[in-house]
């Protein structure tokens, strides 16, 4: 078994990840002229001699890089002439670099990099979305290194899991940590939207709400069954899948302060894990704290998303307490979801026997059976955010967000 596991380019880092099966740490700058799967304001400052002393000192632990070139979406820069010199001088960089890795997720850079960079490996990002054994095989076929399925489609569908690995000889991943919604409806345009955000020279400029995240945590804390309805997979059930013949695992997320990434690296080499099961899988964006909170970590707000010309000051401060509340900007101190992970012991073993593609979840019930006995949900702070998720979505529905009327007047 072996891991990769997302970077926070913090120089304690890799002395805490010494002793687990860690391969590769995977990560990139925060904008570049590709892009990648997470937005710019979500990942702390980095500079390219900081990046390169990190490749660097994870090489001489024995650990390898891989470099993201992720996006969903290149806006069709790719079939330009500016576009293909940006590609070729960011590949330049990594090499030159050593990283010893890329992550894609569009076809057609995966043929260019092999031809160009053939030392590079080129791993199959999850934007790609392999979910299927016909996907597989075409990204195999085009030379692809490994793939890393789309684990909202596929991480509890045993069946297709069994029929991809039977097929495709080439090396499979899975996210482990992850808590999308399964079959999540609104995860194509999140990609896109992510990836833009990530763009140097894009008209966005890193702007970005996060429409999709904000409306995924909404539903989770409408109905916490959707905790469970999720693509996570416990440290204690990763046998399930090395039976199937999965042995490469991608622990998130690269906004995680050292010791939450160290937690869950031990937690998923050891097999166990005791307390809430969020600790493990819920998400993280770059927080103020340390040398850049204060002045700095304002200064860093302002630059990503004080846009008069493009969003009301009013509706970007109630955005901003949504955040604040959400535990985004200024960490929480307490769980107000509280998922007891011990009491999950057992809910994979009957999740093989349901083909979650065909059901209807409110009458299956599944999941909400084991959501009231594992899952804890603080009413007032319920109630409070529940609240003000309403407050937001009605802004940017109606066009107030923005400072635009609706066509009613």
């Amino acid at each position: 078994m072996k891991f990769s596991v997302a970077t926070n380019f913090e120089p304690d880092l890799l002395s805490a990840l010494e002793g687990f099966p860690v391969a590769e740490l995977f990560g990139k700058l925060p904008s570049d002229s590709i892009g990648g799967g997470r937005a710019s304001f979500m990942l702390a400052p980095l500079g390219r001699d900081r990046f390169r002393a990190h490749v660097a000192d994870a090489a001489r632990r024995g650990i390898g890089f891989n470099y993201l070139l992720n996006p969903a979406c290149l806006d069709n820069r790719e079939y330009t002439r500016k576009g293909q010199q940006d590609l070729e001088r960011l590949l330049e960089f990594v090499e030159e670099c050593g990283v010893t890795s890329v992550t894609v997720s569009l076809p057609f850079l995966l043929p260019i990099i092999k031809k160009r960079h053939p030392r590079l490996k080129v791993r199959v990002g999850v934007y790609a979305r392999v979910d299927c054994v016909a996907k597989a095989r075409f990204w195999e076929d085009l030379g692809a290194d490994c793939i890393t399925l789309e684990s909202i489609a596929v991480n509890r569908d045993f069946a297709m899991l069994q029929a991809i690995r039977e097929t495709v000889r080439i090396e499979l991943q899975l996210i482990a940590n992850s808590n999308c919604l399964i079959f999540c409806p609104w995860s194509g345009q999140h990609m896109v939207n992510l990836s833009h955000a990530s763009q140097k020279g894009h008209e966005s400029r890193g702007f970005m709400i996060d429409y999709c995240a904000l409306r995924c945590s909404a539903a989770k804390l409408a109905d916490p069954t959707h905790y469970l309805r999720s693509e996570f997979i416990r440290p204690e059930d990763l046998c399930a899948y090395t039976g199937l013949g999965y042995h490469s695992f991608k622990i998130l997320e690269r906004g995680a302060p050292t010791q939450v990434l160290a937690r869950r690296v031990k937690a998923y080499a050891e097999g166990r894990f005791e307390g809430n099961l969020l600790d493990l899988i819920q998400p993280y964006g770059y927080r103020g704290g340390g040398e850049s909170g204060g002045l700095a970590g304002l200064l860093r707000f302002v630059r990503f998303f004080f846009r008069p010309a493009t969003v009301s000051p009013t509706g970007l401060m109630r955005l901003k307490r949504l955040a604040e509340k959400r535990g985004l900007l200024a960490g929480l101190d307490w769980d107000p979801v509280y998922i007891d992970n011990r009491l999950l012991d057992g809910f994979l073993d009957g999740l093989k026997d349901i083909e979650c593609r065909g059901r209807d979840c409110p009458r299956c019930g599944y999941c909400a059976s084991w959501a009231d006995k594992a899952i804890r949900v603080d009413t007032k702070y319920r109630e409070e955010m529940l609240q003000l998720y309403q407050e937001a979505f009605h802004d940017m529905h109606s066009g107030a967000l923005w400072g635009v009327t609706d066509g009613r007047g």
